[in-house]
């Protein structure tokens, strides 16, 4: 166990530190859990979550392929022309489209799509591009939590408590909301006097025609009728019996196919390094968990707690979201649900059904992912499809942003199971 956490902890201080990029200390730190024997080798290719690699591949070429045809620069003109270049109403705009897809939606596809339209919205109106980025991304994991598939550690949290979508809009959905209200405000209150847009710029943006970005219409539309496919995939999941990965790498597939792209350039166009980083943190967090570490640690927790509701959702709030913000958040969740239910049997509950303790795991591992660039998948690939584009975020740069923002939305969070459920 102790070597285990050792290994983590020094692969978490390589990140912080960037002295070396993300990828490779993460891939060295999964070879160095193997060759430690830490984790067998089986083991570890079992602690890889494939789901989310396909989706990341899937998406990233799918995104490749749109990009080609001009969708994105027209939908960036459009905007920025129909709120005649207010820097205030695009970040707006751009946070409440987020968290309303991030609801529906894989967070990942949600930053995946809209990340290339931020940085051409900032770019053609000058307004500072990395603040936006990590904003989305924040907005991604606020939107994510309101309902059973918006976020993985829901999906997860409804299968092991029988949840149904419902419970998750009627229960959670308020919350949300109300965290995502006050966070936009926050948000334009920071960037209060970055978001001006000289006049020169609005004018010129205003007289623009956005049509003129397609380069290719029938390319386009065949692509957007491919994406309709894959969303109505994602939406109808569960009654398809598929994951959302095998539905965007069917997705690609079919767009390879009718688009007449060459797979070997458009391969390309995908986050390598984003794909290694992710292998190598899943086999890490294997590693803790093969160990016994995540459930020590979630055993700690609950012996914190004793017989008292309230204190108990509030140890598991604010635990949740401190460890979602240094682990990854699903194998978090997958340990913690049992404790859960555990917690609830010496209080003489149900341990399935709807139950404030659930809603409070729920909104820490969710919410608590916007801590760190490396708490929730869609911090990674914000960042690094900024930094493709010349707009590297750093961890701390991240962090500084993150932590206070994410403060806030666990008092909110606090508050509202108080006054709901106490």
């Amino acid at each position: 166990m102790w070597v285990s956490l050792t290994v983590f902890g020094l692969v978490y201080l390589g990140i912080a530190s960037e002295k070396v990029e993300k990828s490779v200390i993460a891939i060295i730190g999964a070879v160095a859990v193997m060759m430690l024997g830490l984790i067998p080798f089986h083991d570890a290719m079992a602690s890889i979550d494939l789901n989310v690699i396909f989706l990341l591949v899937g998406m990233m070429t799918c995104v490749a392929i749109l990009a080609e045809t001009g969708f994105f620069e027209w939908v960036a003109i459009y905007s920025a022309k129909i709120t005649k270049g207010n820097g205030a109403l695009i970040l707006v705009m751009l946070l409440l489209i987020t968290m309303f897809f991030s609801a529906f939606l894989d967070n990942v596809t949600t930053i995946i799509l809209l990340v290339p339209i931020t940085i051409l919205i900032t770019q053609l109106l000058e307004l500072p591009t990395k603040p936006f980025l990590i904003l989305e991304a924040l907005a991604s994991n606020i939107g994510g939590a309101s309902t059973l598939i918006g976020d993985p550690p829901n999906i997860i949290i409804g299968s092991k408590a029988n949840l149904s979508f419902n419970d998750f809009i009627i229960h959670m959905s308020p919350c949300v909301f109300f965290i995502g209200i006050i966070f936009i405000g926050i948000s334009l209150l920071i960037l209060r006097n970055k978001l001006h847009v000289p006049q020169s710029i609005r004018s010129r943006v205003i007289l623009s025609e956005p049509a003129l970005a397609i380069r290719d219409w029938k390319k386009m539309w065949i692509s957007l009728g491919v994406f309709a496919l894959i969303f109505a995939g994602f939406f109808l999941h569960s009654l398809l019996h598929l994951e959302s990965g095998v539905i965007a790498l069917g997705g690609m597939g079919l767009m390879l196919l009718f688009c007449k792209s060459k797979s070997d350039s458009l391969l390309k166009a995908i986050e390598w390094d984003v794909i290694l980083f992710f292998i190598g943190l899943f086999i890490i967090i294997g590693a803790l968990e093969h160990n016994g570490v995540i459930n020590v640690l979630a055993a700690e927790v609950i012996k914190l707690c004793g017989n008292n509701l309230f204190l108990s959702c509030m140890i598991v709030l604010w635990g949740s979201a401190f460890f979602s913000a240094i682990l990854d958040n699903i194998p978090f969740v997958i340990a913690m649900t049992p404790f859960v239910q555990k917690m609830l049997e010496g209080f003489n509950l149900p341990t399935t059904g709807v139950h404030p303790l659930f809603w409070a795991l729920a909104l820490g591992a969710c919410l608590g992912g916007n801590g760190t660039l490396i708490g929730a998948s869609a911090n990674v690939v914000a960042c690094k499809l900024g930094e493709k584009n010349g707009y590297r975020i750093s961890f701390m740069q991240f962090l500084y942003w993150g932590v206070p923002l994410t403060i806030i939305q666990i008092i909110l969070s606090m508050f509202y199971l108080w006054f709901r459920y106490f």
